[in-house]
């Protein structure tokens, strides 16, 4: 097996004292390669790397950043094939129908940001003194600490690295060890883009090692951070002081009104249901459907869910691979059971699927009768689940709507668009979608939490990310 090695200063280099651990394909449970395990003596050079690049860079103009930004795009397009290969062995996504378009949006994404970078405005302030002048342009934070997950492997580290790169930032970035092998992969692409030294450096390794140093580290500027809302708290309080980027967990409640089209719901619904294998911090975890068309929803989605093809990810006949570590289908099968124990009614899934070549594997799952003190109900979930509570008045639905801690992203199904919005304006989330899944999102739209809730700190995607990694700096001038 190949060792794989950390991208510091422009270098490739082993960790200290060659330590590594190895990576495993979910699918398979086989040995992919041995991942350099990165200490927090390599995140400290990783951190003087970017300190000392950013001097420069943070002077390059919005045109040469926009270039850099478009070179990474064209690399990126050009080993698409091999970026997904690795994604797939190391994520557990199916290759045909998500790893190549995952690849694909992180291509459109670096080229978008590319383009907006050129037309962002700066503002001329009117004042009250006639003698002065005032202007408000955006300048770099510096050194931005990123740390990523590894259910989008390749496109989260994208909505930091992209609008970090546009706004002049330096960057050392920790990877979920899970899937190194990937993020090493995306990292060649920046080196034959031609990124300057230092501008992107990678250090593999554990969270609590090289991850707390560089969110810790007092030569770091700046955090931004994808994951479970209990690890941003704790990176929140290591990192007291700095500017904080979090995007964080979701369970939002996708809901589905009496008048909706229950054909095209239960086919967007299972969409976001399924995804990833359920993987997402937007995904469709809990469904709120009114009592009058539960069943008729219930047997639709139902229908759905048994045509999912449950198996290798590399062949193309299969729609759902399995889950990516034992941490996350342990968690599927405690919600689950403690579902069981309430008295929900399991139509399909439930379990672990048997006879597959790893135990990552878990059933597509449509539960009924779920509880509103249910774990589905009140916890982030993570897998491929579709669990359902029904209402009948609007009072009881905004009530389990506002029953949990999560804030990120809600659908609503309703022919009735008056209806729709007067709800979404109503929904305690950053995201909300109407005659759409919970899921849909593109990498220009602005995507995060709101205040009071557990899902983030900040906005990423397109402009609204490059302005929450750039300080604003005012500048007045006294014309007499």
């Amino acid at each position: 097996m190949k060792k794989l090695k950390m991208f510091i200063g422009g270098k490739w280099q082993k960790a200290e004292g060659d330590k590594h651990f190895l990576a495993y394909s979910p699918s398979t449970g086989g040995e992919i390669a041995h991942v350099a395990e990165g200490s927090r003596d390599d995140a400290r050079q990783a951190i003087q790397a970017a300190k000392k690049a950013s001097e420069k860079f943070r002077e390059w103009s919005v045109w040469e950043r926009a270039d850099l930004l478009q070179r990474i795009a064209m690399v990126v397009e050009q080993k698409k094939e091999e970026l997904a290969h690795f994604l797939t062995l190391d994520q557990g996504k199916p290759y045909f129908t998500e790893a190549l378009k995952e690849v694909a949006s992180v291509v459109r994404a670096f080229s978008e940001t590319a383009e907006q970078i050129k037309w962002l405005e700066t503002s001329y302030t009117p004042t009250k003194d006639p003698h002065k002048r005032v202007f408000s342009f955006l300048q770099p934070k510096g050194v931005y600490a990123i740390i990523t997950p590894w259910n989008y492997p390749l496109m989260v580290p994208t909505e930091f690295i992209a609008p970090g790169i546009a706004a002049g930032n330096t960057m050392v970035w920790v990877p979920a060890p899970t899937t190194s092998v990937c993020s090493v992969k995306f990292a060649e692409c920046f080196e034959e883009a031609g990124v300057p030294e230092g501008v992107i450096n990678l250090v593999t390794g554990m969270g609590g090692v090289a991850g707390d140093e560089i969110v810790s580290n007092p030569h770091t500027d700046a955090i931004a951070f994808c994951g479970s809302s209990a690890t941003g708290k704790v990176i929140a309080e290591r990192g007291a002081g700095k500017p904080l980027l979090l995007e964080l967990g979701g369970n939002g409640p996708t809901i589905v009104l009496k008048d909706a089209d229950l054909e095209h719901a239960a086919q967007s619904i299972a969409k976001g249901c399924f995804t990833n294998a359920g993987q997402v911090c937007s995904a469709t975890e809990r469904i709120l459907v009114h009592s009058d068309i539960h069943d008729a929803l219930v047997e639709k989605l139902t229908a759905q869910a048994k045509q999912i093809v449950l198996g290798d990810p590399f062949d193309a006949r299969t729609t759902m691979g399995p889950l990516n570590n034992y941490p996350v289908i342990e968690k599927n099968e405690k919600h689950a059971a403690d579902s069981q124990k309430r008295g929900s009614t399991f139509l399909v899934g439930g379990k672990r699927a048997a006879h597959l070549s790893n135990d990552l594997f878990f059933e597509p799952t449509v539960i009924i009768d779920v509880k509103q003190d249910s774990l589905y109900n009140l916890d982030e979930t993570f897998g491929p689940v579709a669990p359902v509570l029904s209402f009948r008045t609007q009072e009881e639905l905004l009530k389990i709507t506002y029953q949990n801690k999560w804030g990120l992203a809600a659908a609503i199904y309703t022919n009735h668009l008056k209806e729709g919005i007067s709800l979404a304006e109503k929904m305690p989330t950053g995201l909300v979608n109407i005659n759409e899944n919970s899921n849909y999102w593109e990498p220009h739209l602005p995507f995060g939490g709101v205040a009071g809730k557990s899902s983030g700190i900040g906005r990423v995607g397109g402009k609204y990310a490059i302005q929450e990694m750039s300080d604003l700096k005012t500048i007045s001038i006294d014309l007499h």
